[in-house]
C-alpha cells in the first residue's frame, strides 16, 4: 500500500479515538428511555450523525428531546475513552495544515473526546453543525479538503465505518479503512487498502511538504 497525497482526512470515532463502549452504552440508555430496540439502533448508528439515525428510527414527536439526551448522555461518559493504537504518534508527525477531521459527531463532543484521548484537535475540523447533509454524503470531506486548500482527489481519507468510506470515495478522495469497529471484510468494500489500526501505517513528509503513506500490511 503507498498513496502520494497532499493530506489526510480522518474520521474521529473509531479511526483517531476508541469511543465505542461509550456510544453502545449512550444509545442503550436512550433507548430503554424511549422504549426502542437498542440492537436496531447500534446497527446503524456508527459512523453517522446521531440526529439521521434519530429521524430514521425513532417517532417524530420525540426526535428534539431524543437529541438532546443523547448528547448529555455521550458527555457524561469519558471515561473509557482512549487514543486507538498509532494514532497519537502519528498526528505528532503530521504539519498541522495537512490533516482535518471529518466527524458525524458535534463539536463540543468531538473535542472533548479528543481531549480525553490526550488527542490534538485539529485546525480543520468539519462536525455535524458544519454540514447539511451527513456521512454517507462526501459534503463534509469536500469542505474539509476545500478549507485546507487541497483537491479531494489527492486526498487520503481515513475511516473505520462503511458510511464513512462510502462518504470519502463519493468526494473522489483515496480511501482506506481501519479495521477498528467493523473487521476487514464489512470495511473492505469500500476501500482502496485496510490495515488493523494507525500503528501499521508510517506517513513521510517529502521535501514539497507532500505526504506519502505506506503500509506492509495493507490489503
Amino acid at each position: 500500500m503507498r498513496f502520494e497525497v497532499d493530506a489526510i482526512l480522518f474520521d474521529i470515532d473509531g479511526t483517531l479515538v476508541d469511543s465505542t463502549s461509550a456510544v453502545t452504552r449512550s444509545w442503550t440508555k436512550l433507548a430503554d428511555r424511549h422504549g426502542m430496540d437498542p440492537e436496531r439502533i447500534l446497527r446503524v448508528c456508527h459512523g453517522r450523525r446521531s440526529r439521521d439515525t434519530i429521524e430514521d428510527l425513532f417517532p417524530p414527536e420525540s426526535h428534539d428531546d431524543a437529541e438532546r439526551e443523547l448528547h448529555a448522555l455521550e458527555l457524561a461518559d469519558l471515561s473509557e475513552v482512549i487514543a486507538l493504537p498509532g494514532a497519537a504518534a502519528l498526528l505528532t508527525r503530521l504539519p498541522a495544515q495537512r490533516w482535518a477531521a471529518v466527524t458525524s459527531g458535534d463539536r463540543e463532543l468531538m473535542t472533548a473526546r479528543l481531549s480525553a484521548g490526550k488527542m490534538p484537535v485539529p485546525e480543520v475540523m468539519i462536525t455535524s453543525e458544519d454540514v447539511t447533509v451527513g456521512k454517507p454524503d462526501p459534503q463534509g470531506y469536500r469542505m474539509a479538503a476545500e478549507r485546507l486548500g487541497f483537491d479531494p482527489a489527492r486526498c487520503l481519507v481515513v475511516e473505520d465505518a462503511p458510511a464513512g468510506l462510502q462518504a470519502g470515495s463519493a468526494a473522489g478522495a483515496h480511501v482506506l479503512a481501519v479495521a477498528t469497529s467493523h473487521n476487514a471484510a464489512q470495511v473492505a468494500p469500500y476501500a482502496h487498502s485496510v490495515v488493523g489500526d494507525l500503528s501499521e501505517f508510517s506517513v513521510t513528509v517529502d521535501d514539497d511538504g507532500g505526504l506519502v503513506v505506506e503500509s506492509q500490511s495493507g490489503a
